[in-house]
């Protein structure tokens, strides 16, 4: 039991940790997990799942993958497929057949398998899987619509390809009592349609009881984890594999049906997906064994090449024909397509019933299916960044600032970001109000930004900060707490929040975004010296004039609003929060006017321009 704990705290700690440094360093967060597993595996030993958890790892693995697919399609609106111009539903239709196919030439003609388990394994390798590309798009700075390709095809086609594995099994072991292909795959289907059909029960079943408050607000998360668990084990009872398809629905139907109850528990669940994505890639990386690396025969190394640089990129080319997708886009979603749990779970699962069946090839998809998830994670991983820019298919390569309500303090903020050439857009309700920014050629949002029409109209990915400076203090207080999920707590700033006044007391910490300005200007204040003339200033801080000479340049009732970072990153300074400029990096205050200034006495400057 002990040994036990330790492993699992083992466990956590590789895979956060690996999240962790990805985040700091930008690499591959899915690479690390996948190196992090094999140190503490087969080079170590310190992890052997087979030994700790014995035959509970297999349903352990399934379970996880379900709900990973269930929080996957949660994720899909299908206002943000229709801005995919068909290409999912192609490479659905068109794109799985082919690679299918494809991949079954390649691994009998290249990787040297049977017929039978060359079909077996091509059908599982159709899969790219939310485990892998949504880490690797979280990461990355694509365009969004590819963004949207790729995610779709990921969720959609996982429980795809694992039908068509179960497919090619079903026909080899009936194949002795006399069942044709047609009958395999018409059974199949009827099993996928009530497993299907299932999926979508539990949803509105889900749909109907939330609102309703026959939920309560605590149980509504465990509820949902529950539901998703049973409907995945549910469906696997009447036919093995078909599990998946049913969370995905599950996922994608609740997903669509607008619920407000879910938006309270999407913290949760996400934060459940990053520890199951996290937990399973250790888990199954350490699963590897030395002796099946072993087996890695040269002929292995050639079909990964034709995997990579034919079969993909002429499924993906030959199934967006004449579609509207410009060729750039193409090119990206033909080169991207990482392998990641389900491959390996399905494999393993086949591996042993192949071997039953009497085809000796089946053990080498274990040494196949971790080559292919190693090589596709390494060689997508590292690149995506990078072929995206070369394809030109990025978001903006600089993110910026969003700022809601339209006020002369918001507009003089937004000129002061355009000077540091950073992307700025003010959103407000009035289209009045919005003529000054307009004029000023400042990017403008005409509508109410809590709207649920927003996420259609907006692209919030092309910003890092969101900053609320309406007259209302309440109003930007709602602002952040909508947005604090997608933008990060630390990354949602408002107007006012921490003074003494009545009016700031009154709304909990937790409800507002962080105060701008470490003493909490309320929105009156910053109007009012907005109207006595004080003016934004700039400070480059160099190993000549350090963070202590800004300091004291500035005038008496002058405050530092942000600090700009050699890697475009802006940090604000609150209440709670007061970053350390180091040299290289820009300040912003804001304050009185200092000679008809509004940048800053002509001694500083001269001292600024010396350093």
């Amino acid at each position: 039991m002990e040994q036990q704990a330790l492993v699992f705290a083992l466990i956590g700690i590789l895979g956060i940790g690996a999240q962790w440094i990805a985040w700091r360093t930008g690499w591959p967060a899915i690479a690390l997990m996948l190196a992090a597993g094999v140190l503490a595996g087969p080079v170590t030993g310190l992890v052997v799942p087979e030994h700790t958890f014995g035959e509970l790892l297999e349903p352990m693995v399934s379970v996880a993958v379900a709900l990973i697919l269930f929080e996957g399609g949660l994720s899909l609106n299908f206002r943000e497929l229709r801005k995919t111009e068909g290409a999912v539903m192609r490479l659905m239709v068109i794109g799985v057949p082919l690679g299918w196919v494809l991949g079954s030439v390649a691994c009998y003609y290249v990787a040297g398998l049977v017929w039978p388990v060359a079909i077996l394994f091509a059908g599982i390798l159709v899969v790219t899987g939310p485990t892998v590309v949504i880490p690797l798009l979280r990461q990355s700075n694509v365009a969004a619509r590819p963004r949207a390709i790729l995610k779709w095809e990921a969720i959609v086609n996982d429980p795809l390809g694992a039908l068509c594995a179960v497919i090619t099994y079903e026909y080899l072991r009936r194949a002795d009592e006399g069942g044709t292909l047609l009958s395999v795959i018409a059974s199949l289907l009827a099993a996928a349609a009530v497993a299907g059909l299932i999926g979508y029960a539990v949803a509105r079943a889900i749909a109907w009881a939330f609102p309703r408050g026959h939920v309560p607000e605590y149980l509504k998360a465990p509820v949902l984890l529950v539901a998703v668990i049973a409907t995945f084990v549910l469906s696997n009872t009447i036919q093995q594999e078909t599990g998946l398809l049913a969370v995905t629905v599950m996922g994608v139907a609740i997903a669509n049906m607008h619920l407000d109850s879910l938006r309270d528990i999407h913290p949760f669940k996400e934060n459940v997906t990053v520890l199951l994505i996290s937990g399973v890639f250790v888990l199954l990386s350490a699963s590897l064994e030395l002796d099946v690396l072993r087996q890695f025969e040269w002929r292995f190394l050639a079909f990964l090449v034709a995997l990579l640089f034919l079969v993909r990129p002429a499924t993906v080319l030959l199934a967006l024909a004449f579609s509207k997708i410009p060729w750039n886009e193409r090119l990206l979603v033909a080169w991207i397509a990482p392998r990641g749990v389900v491959a390996v779970a399905v494999s393993g699962l086949f591996a042993l019933r192949l071997d039953q069946l009497g085809y000796g090839d089946g053990s080498i998809l274990v040494t196949l299916s971790f080559a292919v998830v190693t090589a596709t994670i390494v060689a997508h991983g590292f690149s995506i960044r990078h072929v995206a820019r070369w394809l030109k298919v990025t978001g903006a390569v600089q993110k910026g600032l969003l700022i809601v309500g339209s006020t002369p303090w918001s507009l003089s903020l937004a000129r002061q970001l355009r000077s540091l050439e950073l992307p700025v857009m003010i959103a407000d309700t009035s289209w009045q109000r919005l003529s000054l920014p307009r004029q000023a050629g400042i990017a403008t949002y005409h509508g109410e930004i809590l709207a649920e029409s927003t996420e259609e109209r907006l692209d919030l990915t092309q910003f890092q900060v969101l900053v609320a400076t309406t007259e209302n203090e309440a109003y930007n207080a709602l602002v952040c707490s909508e947005f604090a999920p997608d933008f990060g707590r630390d990354s949602v700033y408002q107007l006012g929040g921490s003074g003494d006044d009545e009016d700031h007391r009154s709304l909990p910490e937790a409800l507002r975004g962080r105060a701008m300005f470490a003493s909490g200007h309320g929105v009156e204040e910053i109007m009012d010296r907005e109207a006595q003339g004080w003016a934004f200033r700039k400070t480059r801080i160099s190993e000549q004039f350090a963070f202590s000479d800004a300091q004291a340049a500035l005038a008496d009732e002058a405050d530092m609003l942000f600090v700009l970072r050699k890697d475009g990153r802006i940090r604000f300074f609150t209440h709670a929060s007061r970053p350390t400029p180091q040299s290289g990096d820009v300040i912003v205050s804001y304050g009185p006017s200092r000679h008809g200034e509004g940048d800053g006495s002509r001694q500083t400057q001269k001292k600024e321009a010396n350093a």
